[in-house]
């Protein structure tokens, strides 16, 4: 039986090398505009998703014709500035989204595949094995590394000071 093959994908070194450059262009123009956030920070901090993007608009909008309610300590540029960046940014991040996700899809599905036929490979090594077969012992023992339990600890020996 033939294992099916969903995927066969093999980018040209040419090409890969413009991605990469392609990348490189987009990460070095945006970096200056980003910012890296901790896990705990990511946690604690209020989140503007869809559903606050209106509400965080129309705030907005009223304090800036309504400015006898803006409290001092609120900056309204600042606000329109940071409205203006999540739309901007979103507009880069929904489609990298997109990519990335069929990115990881491609790499699942080639990964999957190449998995697959790697332990078709070792159990035929490995009955090859069992039947003396030149250099499948030596062959099935260096796969089988895979499969060996990390959990084993080994034993610690009490040392006498």
């Amino acid at each position: 039986m033939v294992a099916e093959n969903k995927i066969s994908v093999s980018i040209p070194a040419e090409t890969a090398s413009e991605i990469q450059s392609a990348i490189k262009v987009i990460n070095d123009k945006l970096a200056v505009h980003l910012l890296a956030i901790t896990p705990d920070e990511r946690r604690a901090i209020p989140k503007m998703g869809d559903g606050t993007i209106p509400f965080v608009k129309k705030a907005f909008e009223y304090a800036t014709t309504n400015k006898e309610f803006t409290p001092a300590y609120v900056d309204v540029e600042e606000m329109k500035k940071d409205i203006e960046a999540v739309e901007t940014l979103q507009a880069f991040l929904r489609p990298l989204q997109q990519l990335v996700s069929s990115l990881d899809d491609t790499i699942m599905l080639s990964g999957s595949e190449a998995y697959v036929s790697a332990l078709s490979y070792y159990n035929s090594v490995k009955n090859a094995a069992r039947l003396n077969a030149p250099a499948a012992k030596v062959i099935a023992s260096d796969l089988k590394q895979r499969f060996i339990s990390k959990s084993a600890k080994p034993e610690v020996t009490a040392s006498k000071n």
